[in-house]
């Protein structure tokens, strides 16, 4: 083992599907590809050793809050029949934690492919996904899915099912996601709402059916280009996630900013009451304008998405 094993992975958000999708409706995921991870594997003599912008050392005195990277390497090493020493191990990027943006995800991917491509082995992506999960059955106990497909995917995600399948689009847009710097709170944030439906069973039954109905009108929107059509649902989802408990003051200030700037719709994006927003924007200056408003409202970072192909104007 001479050569250095690479691999990288990114963000995602969630356009639709919040909460609603594990009471078996479907979720629209977008890659985030602003917010890229990259992972070297690189033979060395001594110990496993891992480098990041949270520890460096040895990777079995990481902190307790790197189990799930740690759980992934090691099961990673074991697939690809590697020793679990003399292999120094990079993490590079910074997706914030927390925040509804698969993190997570994000940096277990990017680890198993690298340690993947350093033993030369082609990954089939059952095998990504299954070394993925062991990292996310750490950090969430039992996910969805969703985040591992979704920090993978170059294209638009239809989840349902616990399946993935990519999804057609045709929209021409600029996705604004904005960080309220509040970790979400996705534990609490399921306990509200299953308070709700428990004290609200048919309304709060038709609100989940309605989270389900506008993601698949969501994805009629994206496939036919209607940014405008796109944008209002977004911001009827986010009325009913409100409503469901899953929202909060900071998230509500920064979508109140954003659709006063101009942008077509607005939402939380992931698992609520805190991390990040999402606001949709029809071009370049749109997405400026949102921005400023963003950061003038309290967001931390913001971040762009092209949705679609760039323009001349934005090439140029």
């Amino acid at each position: 083992m001479l050569r250095t094993g690479k691999g990288e992975s990114h963000a995602k958000v969630i356009l639709f599907g919040e909460h609603a999708v594990v009471h078996g409706e479907p979720a629209i995921a977008l890659p985030l590809e602003a917010l890229p991870i990259h992972a070297s594997a690189t033979p060395i003599d001594g110990d496993l050793m891992l480098t990041s912008s949270l520890y460096s050392g040895p990777l079995d005195l990481a902190p307790a809050f790197l189990e799930s990277p740690r759980a992934v390497v090691m099961a990673s090493l074991e697939a690809f029949d590697l020793p679990p020493h003399g292999i120094a191990l990079r993490i590079d990027g910074d997706i914030p934690p927390a925040r509804g943006l698969g993190s997570s995800a994000a940096v277990a991917g990017a680890l198993v492919r690298a340690l993947a491509d350093l033993a030369g082995r082609d990954l089939t992506q059952e095998e990504y996904l299954d070394l993925v999960a062991v990292g996310e059955r750490v950090a969430h106990g039992t996910p969805s899915g969703l985040d591992a497909e979704a920090t993978s995917a170059d294209e638009p995600v239809w989840f349902e099912a616990g399946v993935a399948r990519v999804l057609a689009s045709k929209l021409s847009a600029i996705l604004v996601v904005a960080d309220s710097g509040m970790q979400g709170r996705t534990r609490a944030a399921v306990s509200s709402v299953a308070a709700y439906l428990e004290r609200h069973p048919v309304r709060g039954a038709a609100m989940v059916a309605g989270l389900g109905a506008l993601a698949h009108g969501g994805a009629l929107d994206l496939a036919a280009d209607r940014p405008i059509r796109l944008g209002e649902k977004m911001t009827s989802a986010q009325g009913i996630l409100r409503e469901l408990g899953v929202s909060s003051p900071e998230i509500d200030t920064l979508i109140a900013a954003a659709m006063s700037a101009g942008a077509l719709g607005a939402k939380l994006t992931g698992g609520g009451q805190g991390g990040c927003i999402i606001a949709l924007t029809p071009d370049v200056p749109s997405a400026q304008a949102v921005e400023l408003a963003l950061r003038e409202a309290g967001a931390v970072a913001t971040w762009r998405h092209r949705i679609g192909p760039e323009t001349a104007s934005e090439k140029a």
